[in-house]
């Protein structure tokens, strides 16, 4: 506890952690900028988690000489950025922006293809370390959890902020990428926190401070309040949390329906999600856009089998199985297709590909396509899995071998064991 007047003041880079009656500018042990400091620090335990620029770092880590280099994780001309690195965002590149746009913005940056199984290997890591700290740990995506450290404190003989600045330091030391930490009286206000400092930052809102913080944010702050969500509220004069707060409730129904009692708690930092450490994913897929339009099944076959592996470690990696494949291809005139079907619950790339390729077979008659996609809403824990029954005797077997590739793909690289279908006509599938 802190004496009264006094504050707790926590080096992020030595871990000194002192008691100052004034808020210093430097660690009094080695004189680093980065310290914590809040009123209400050691009272919150609900956090939100986020690696730094994901992909984008493992790749400088893993090549130094791209270290002070503007870098685009993506696919070709027609593709769209899945992450760029810090030093590409000052030239104005974003996730989800069309290639063409970002090379425009920095044509110097060296562009390279995401390796999915290579970043689910380090998200594992990551998760684990996570996992260390409480059981409470609700993943969002490959690189950002929330976690609830209620009642870690005598586990760790610290309090939460404490205990995350810890964990933050291990995962520059240990995996060699950065993550910048939000920490607050709930989820909402968490994950706005996290957004504050980045990079490696670490970022408190107090519950004393939150009104005050929200007031003058626009309403687009709030998640799921997206261009036509917005484009309503404006209409109404609604453009800060301000106007959101003091809008009529019977206004904002007839304009958002049932969202609008949720938006106008969030309005006031009222978030009653618990973190749920057992949170599935709703949709697991894989897609790609080409740098030129293709028709042909002897050079989509070979395309849809890299999807499907990465499909599977995407399933691996969140311990799930898909119970149906959903095929997707939007064609030269972005038209979207759609194809589904069932199947026997499985992780397995092999019959995930057979399942695309009867969808694929059907649908190439001729048409042009720039985008290809396999993926699944139907998620089954991974135990249920490739079991197999008196009508699939191989089931067991196919997994047994696909799980010895993987050993050997984590062991020597991805590149160590590569199906023949990825090197000629997809007709060898």
């Amino acid at each position: 506890m802190n004496t009264p007047g006094q504050s707790r003041s926590l080096c992020r880079d030595c871990l000194t952690d002192t008691e100052t009656a004034r808020q210093p500018t430097r660690c009094p042990a080695c004189g680093s900028p980065r310290l914590l400091t809040h009123p209400e620090r050691d009272a919150l335990h609900i956090a939100h988690v986020d690696c730094d620029a994901f992909y984008a770092a493992i790749e400088k880590r893993d090549s130094p000489e791209l270290a002070i280099k503007p870098i685009i994780i993506g696919g070709g001309k027609r593709g769209v950025v899945s992450t760029a690195c810090y030093v590409a965002r000052t030239y104005g590149v974003r996730s989800a922006m069309p290639m063409f746009k970002a090379l425009k913005l920095c044509p110097d940056a060296v562009v390279i293809k995401p390796d999915m199984a290579k970043y689910v290997r380090v998200g594992r890591q990551i998760r684990q370390m996570m996992l260390d700290l409480t059981p409470m740990v609700e993943p969002l995506s490959i690189d950002e959890a929330f976690l609830d450290l209620g009642g870690t404190e005598r586990l760790h003989h610290a309090s939460p902020a404490v205990i995350l600045a810890r964990f933050a330091r291990r995962v520059e030391s240990e995996v060699g990428i950065t993550v910048s930490i939000g920490l607050s009286t709930n989820k909402f206000m968490a994950k706005i926190a996290s957004d504050l400092d980045k990079p490696r930052g670490f970022a408190i809102i107090g519950k004393q401070e939150v009104d005050g913080f929200l007031a003058d944010k626009p309403v687009s702050i709030i998640f799921g309040v997206g261009a036509v969500t917005m484009e309503k509220l404006e209409r109404a004069g609604v453009r800060t949390i301000r106007d959101l707060r003091a809008a009529s409730p019977n206004k904002l129904m007839t304009l958002l329906g049932k969202e609008a009692g949720r938006l106008q708690r969030l309005a006031h930092g009222i978030d009653d999600r618990a973190v749920s450490p057992n949170r599935e994913a709703k949709v697991v897929s894989a897609e790609t856009t080409f740098n030129e339009d293709i028709s042909a099944p002897a050079d989509l076959l070979p395309i849809l089998w890299r999807l499907c592996e990465k499909l599977s470690a995407r399933l691996k990696a969140a311990e799930l199985a898909a119970g149906s494949v959903t095929l997707k291809l939007k064609t030269a005139d972005f038209k979207l297709r759609s194809r589904s079907r069932g199947v026997p619950t499985t992780q397995l790339a092999s019959r995930l590909f057979e399942t695309g390729k009867d969808l694929l077979l059907p649908e190439c008659d001729g048409t042009q396509f720039r985008l290809i996609g396999i993926g699944t809403a139907d998620l089954h824990p991974a135990v249920e899995a490739d079991q197999g029954d008196l009508a699939d005797q191989t089931a067991k077997r196919d997994a047994r071998m696909e799980r010895a590739v993987d050993d050997l793909r984590a062991k020597f690289g991805a590149g160590a064991v590569v199906k023949g279908i990825v090197f000629g006509n997809g007709r060898k599938a």
